[in-house]
């Protein structure tokens, strides 16, 4: 009789900061680089996480996502692997603005966002715009998708505050369309086991190897 297939063990983390997230400035599919308090944030992520025995380690292909990855990877013969699939919501015309702006330049929109409703789209212009409900759809099967290809195993995927809330979402149970009352936090470490698709949420927003005194130590 085979074996029965364990659950897979998901430590799930939000990118470190970028200048745009310290100004309110959103990115969506925009590629925004961190700066160089997301970068110590990286180093600290990487150092928290040295003695955890990782299966392989999977990012966003937006650079500030494989650039905390990068720091996880490091002295691992691991290489980050990259997918579309773990982006942040594609915000069409909305990306780049701050939030003041967009509900200036996009009454209607912004107040069907900040309303929840998850079907409403922004306008796309140039760059993709999804509905909240897409974006949901989207990010969990990759979530579930990486889970499965390392059944049984341990995996760390660095990607956006938009997918780590459909994580915390679907481990919760919560409906897409209810408030967000948690928080998502740049370089947070979140754990979560994955087994037949299906999301448990074990810890949230561990953030001890974020204080000030362990930046202040990174060379």
């Amino acid at each position: 009789m085979p074996l029965p297939i364990l659950p897979t063990q998901l430590t799930l983390i939000r990118h470190g900061e970028t200048a745009w997230n310290a100004e309110r400035r959103l990115q969506g599919h925009l590629d925004i680089a961190l700066n160089a308090h997301g970068l110590a944030q990286a180093q600290a992520l990487g150092r928290a996480l040295a003695a955890t025995a990782f299966d392989a380690v999977i990012a966003s292909d937006l650079q500030r996502a494989w650039q905390t990855a990068a720091a996880i990877a490091a002295g691992r013969q691991l290489t980050v692997q990259q997918d579309p699939a773990l982006r942040e919501r594609g915000y069409g015309s909305f990306e780049g603005l701050l939030y003041a702006d967009i509900e200036a330049a996009y009454p209607a929109e912004f107040a069907a966002w900040q309303a929840r409703d998850i079907d409403a789209v922004m306008p796309a212009g140039s760059r993709v715009a999804e509905s909240f409900r897409q974006f949901y759809t989207r990010a969990l099967a990759a979530i579930v998708a990486w889970a499965a290809r390392y059944a049984g195993g341990r995996i760390a995927i660095v990607a956006h505050g938009g997918v780590l809330e459909c994580a915390y979402r679907a481990a919760r149970g919560l409906a897409p369309d209810t408030p967000r009352d948690f928080s998502v936090l740049n370089c947070s470490i979140n754990t979560f086991s994955v087994d037949a698709g299906v999301l448990t949420l074990h810890s949230w927003g561990q953030v001890a190897h974020l204080a000030p005194a362990t930046l202040d130590e990174l060379p």
